[in-house]
């Protein structure tokens, strides 16, 4: 009985040496949960913008009070005649939630591969980082490309798009749940494109409660007993 114990024991310290040298396996729960609730902020503030740029255009064009309560005209008033200063507001508000999001995941990131004694960067962590930032890249430059020609509203639903996508092809270096992430980003930018009106409730949606529940479910999986 010893025998077969001391085997079971070996054999799974051997898979744990495995997949620590295969993926990326120190990302935090924590990371998920700071970078939903960024995203949340953010969209919060975004939505706080664009309720006072309505306010204001209405008091100047009381006729439009009836196109605003109707989420699609609203949206496409925003996008067709929305000035530079609100875009710049918007894109600001953006780059600004990107960043707080990326500093606090590498921060309980870097926390947990300490208490863990993996090293944060490593060839495995390369290799994951490379497979992430080459989708979002493109996609990025795509949304970009958008911008130049007008297409505003459709930004957030490829965002999502190009996200999952980045996501789903990442996971095959980190763990299996980061796929399902990634699939739940990728449903959520195909449905908002049908969907006019939402995009920043889709958004919010996707890089906020996804990125919570996700977050949630790592830290109860892998954290919670170790802490």
């Amino acid at each position: 009985m010893n025998s077969e114990t001391s085997s079971l024991e070996a054999l799974h310290d051997i898979k744990k040496m495995m997949e620590r040298s295969s993926r990326f396996i120190s990302l935090s729960g924590w990371s998920g949960i700071a970078a939903g609730i960024c995203a949340l902020v953010g969209a919060g503030y975004a939505h706080h913008i664009l309720a006072k740029y309505a306010n204001e255009t209405i008091s100047t064009n009381p006729g439009l009070k009836e196109d605003f309560k109707n989420p699609a005209t609203r949206g496409e008033y925003f996008f067709k005649y929305g000035d530079n200063v609100l875009f710049h507001q918007l894109l600001q508000i953006a780059i600004f939630t990107f960043a707080a999001a990326l500093i606090l995941a590498f921060i309980f990131t870097y926390i947990r591969s300490t208490r863990k004694g993996v090293p944060m960067w490593g060839f495995v962590a390369k290799r994951l980082m490379w497979n992430t930032m080459l989708p979002l890249i493109a996609g990025g430059l795509v949304l970009l490309r958008m911008m130049q020609m007008g297409y505003f509203e459709l930004v957030a639903p490829c965002s999502l798009v190009f996200y999952g996508l980045a996501l789903i092809h990442a996971s095959k270096y980190t763990l299996g749940e980061v796929r399902y992430l990634g699939y739940g980003e990728l449903l959520l930018g195909l449905v908002s494109l049908w969907v006019k009106g939402y995009s920043i409730y889709f958004w919010a949606f996707g890089f906020g409660i996804l990125h919570i529940i996700y977050g949630i479910i790592m830290w109860w999986k892998y954290e919670r007993t170790s802490n």
